[in-house]
């Protein structure tokens, strides 16, 4: 008997981001398995085609969704739904003049995710650390190092950590700028939610010359982050396979 197909629903959008190198990206990482077939969508609205998914996918910064989507988001993963959610989902930002705001004015959806980004020191080379050695999504990934934005994040709930890293410091352009203590910083980890549960992979920063209207209508550098990693490639296939359950 021929194996079922997979349904996956990416949602790709936002701002700040090479949204469309991401989106590129990931589209190329589920082409190399031949049973997934995926619905792209800019954000959350069709919330009925999400629930007969089998899992969802999610790149997206400053994307809200609304407090009805939020709601049935967090219901698809309580009732058995996988969300693999990258890099900014969890991102809302303001900017102020006294520097960049994250409001926390979506708490359904951060609880459901198991985060909040808050802030970022600037982009620099950092150790992204194993804390489960033995989970098979991380297994034989070791320590390795990446030049990406390191989440500085607000944590709701128990999370199962994966990676993680350290810092300590300040934040600068962020209105929440110090960073003091010396907990671990989350990097990847699994937040269950009733049967189900969110996979959440915060590297991937990426970043283009026309990505920062209208902030800037120009940035001068482009920015690939841990894209240029082939860890995060092999975090973004098992990632891709666990929430699919394609465990072997």
């Amino acid at each position: 008997m021929p194996e079922d197909s997979i349904s996956v629903y990416l949602v790709a959008a936002g701002q700040y981001h090479d949204i469309d190198f991401a989106r590129l990206e990931i589209l190329k990482l589920l082409g190399e398995e031949g049973r997934f077939r995926t619905k792209v969508a800019t954000d959350y609205a069709d919330m009925e085609s999400i629930r007969a998914s089998d899992f969802l996918i999610s790149y997206t910064c400053n994307l809200i969704p609304t407090e009805e989507q939020q709601v049935a988001l967090r219901e698809y993963v309580r009732d058995g739904g996988k969300w693999f959610a990258l890099h900014g989902t969890n991102s809302i930002l303001e900017f102020t003049a006294e520097g960049v705001n994250s409001p926390e004015i979506a708490p359904v959806l951060m609880e459901t995710l198991g985060t909040q980004f808050i802030a970022h020191p600037p982009i620099q080379k950092f150790t992204v650390k194993t804390a489960d050695e033995n989970h098979p999504l991380v297994k034989d990934i070791g320590e390795f190092e990446t030049d990406d934005e390191l989440y500085l994040c607000r944590i709701h709930g128990d999370l199962h950590q994966l990676l993680y890293t350290d810092y300590t410091g300040e934040a600068k352009g962020f209105i929440e700028d110090q960073w003091l203590d010396d907990d671990p910083r989350p990097v990847y980890y699994i937040n269950k939610v009733g049967e189900g549960e969110v996979l959440y992979l915060n590297l991937g920063h990426c970043r283009g010359h026309y990505d920062m209207k209208p902030v800037v209508d120009y940035y001068p550098q482009v920015e690939k982050g841990s894209w240029e990693s082939e860890q995060f490639y092999e975090l973004l296939r098992r990632g891709i396979r666990y929430c699919a359950g394609l465990n072997s």
